[in-house]
């Protein structure tokens, strides 16, 4: 049983944490900003201390270097996008609309931060040792997620996949598309987030599947069987989100 001193040192410690990962999360985009104008290698810490508004000592004290800086950046970008993914995820059970709810998932969040976006994509050799093999097996994690669902489409799709096109080739593909949209989206004429997934979904559905996509979006008869077969692993070695292409190992 929690004593009112307990109770306040707990709401303490929890204001503590809560100005803490919020002053993290400023300083992360300040270092975002940072990057995306300079460059990973062109970028100082004292360019990151002035633009942040912490003395160069500080800055130190809590990032030993600009590559933790970096690390974090990358660490949060995706951790955030599964996270969102998942939630997502949860309350739709077929196929086709779970691969729609990842594609707008990715395209939303990239959208709203594109210069993220760059950052992973230019400066993805920039990590090395651990820190560089933690951002790979997130990557290998939304890789796998997104391998499962073209796998679970696949399984319950009445109509057949495309004959001769793998999951692993249309995961490819997919990210493909959706990896370097930073570069050419023009709200102005391509509309905002949700009419862009649903056209490339639309894209990426018709060339996989076999017959008419239902209007609705939804399956035309009864799933075949249960779409939680377990796949093979991939062992996929990215190369950003990915950089346009999702290289994997063979």
């Amino acid at each position: 049983m929690q004593t009112p001193l307990s109770r306040r040192r707990a709401d303490s410690r929890d204001g503590e944490s809560q100005r803490y990962e919020r002053r993290l999360g400023e300083i992360l985009e300040h270092a975002t900003d940072i990057f995306h104008e300079k460059g990973y290698e062109g970028a100082s810490m004292r360019d990151l201390s002035r633009a942040s508004g912490m003395s160069l000592a500080g800055l130190y004290y809590y990032f030993e270097s600009k590559e933790r800086l970096l690390f974090l950046i990358q660490k949060h970008t995706f951790e955030t996008v599964l996270e969102q993914l998942r939630s997502r995820l949860r309350s739709l059970d077929d196929p086709q609309q779970r691969v729609r709810a990842f594609v707008e998932n990715h395209l939303q969040y990239f959208l709203k931060n594109e210069k993220a976006m760059k950052v992973l994509s230019h400066e993805d050799e920039a990590l090395k040792g651990d820190l560089g093999a933690q951002i790979r097996q997130l990557k290998r994690e939304y890789f796998r997620l997104c391998l499962q669902l073209v796998e679970d489409l696949r399984h319950r799709w009445p109509q057949g996949f495309a004959p001769g096109v793998s999951s692993r080739i249309a995961v490819l593909s997919l990210f493909g598309m959706v990896n370097w949209i930073y570069t050419w989206h023009n709200p102005r004429t391509d509309g905002d987030p949700q009419a862009l997934a649903r056209q490339m979904s639309d894209l990426f559905l018709r060339g996989v599947l076999r017959g008419p996509l239902p209007r609705n979006g939804h399956e035309a008869g009864r799933p075949a069987k249960s779409a939680r077969n377990k796949i093979p692993e991939s062992r996929p070695r990215t190369r950003s989100f990915s950089n346009g292409h999702h290289h994997a190992d063979r």
